[in-house]
């Protein structure tokens, strides 16, 4: 059946990731010890030195802030997308431990959904058709032991749902989040981006004030290949 929309949750996060950032930092330029850097960083105006600290380009302290996020509603074309980003942890649902025999979800792309309903029955039709050619498999390989799943997962289209969970470091997601709420990025890779933004802003505001597609900072840097919005997207994002 279809699946619901893209939706991610951020689980859990390093303790108060700005605070954590910006004592690294001082770290950096100061004689003082752990203790003493800790009280300067509670008794002064830790946004405003993050902010000019991460203005610098000095980006490696935001490596000791850790977001972890559940994500579900997504495909497996995404999750191709996805695992190319190196510096981050995955743990996706198995199409080898869970069986699908009862029914799988599935993504339906919005162009197929702007056809009309023709054509969106008819891709209705073609999963269906899938689930059945999984639950034969199913049957057949039942019948040689263990490893249905494993191998029955084959027919499977790269539409089905998959879940998964997520930790990057805020230099990463600062990074993912140049690529994938990028306009030009693939609609569903750029819908789970664009929510993973928010949920970072809503407990990092000053990491995360500038983070989004590298337009809103600068030039597009597809050159021919831009999308044009640069402005939209600045309001967006800003």
């Amino acid at each position: 059946m279809p699946a619901k929309d893209v939706k991610v949750m951020l689980l859990t996060h390093t303790p108060d990731p700005e605070k954590t950032c910006a004592l690294a930092a001082r770290m950096c330029y100061s004689h003082a010890d752990v203790d003493a850097l800790r009280e300067k960083v509670s008794a002064q105006d830790q946004a405003a030195y993050l902010d000019r600290v991460l203005s610098s380009g000095h980006l490696s302290v935001l490596e000791h802030a850790s977001f972890t996020f559940a994500v579900e509603g997504v495909s497996r074309v995404l999750l191709a997308q996805l695992t190319r980003h190196r510096i981050a942890s995955f743990s996706v649902q198995s199409q080898r431990y869970v069986s699908l025999k009862d029914s799988f979800n599935y993504i339906i792309p919005p162009r197929i959904k702007e056809l009309g309903v023709e054509a969106v029955l008819e891709y209705e039709n073609q999963m269906e058709q899938m689930h059945r050619w999984y639950t034969q498999w199913q049957e057949k390989l039942g019948n040689l032991g263990e490893g249905s799943n494993e191998d029955a997962r084959f027919v499977l289209p790269s539409a089905c749902e998959t879940r998964l969970t997520m930790t990057m470091n805020a230099r990463e997601l600062m990074h993912f989040f140049s690529l994938r709420c990028c306009n030009r990025a693939q609609w569903e890779i750029r819908e789970m981006a664009t929510q993973m933004l928010m949920r970072c802003r809503e407990v990092a505001p000053t990491i995360f004030k500038y983070a989004g597609p590298s337009c809103i900072a600068g030039p597009c840097p597809e050159g021919a290949k831009t999308c044009g919005k640069m402005l939209e997207m600045r309001k967006k994002f800003l």
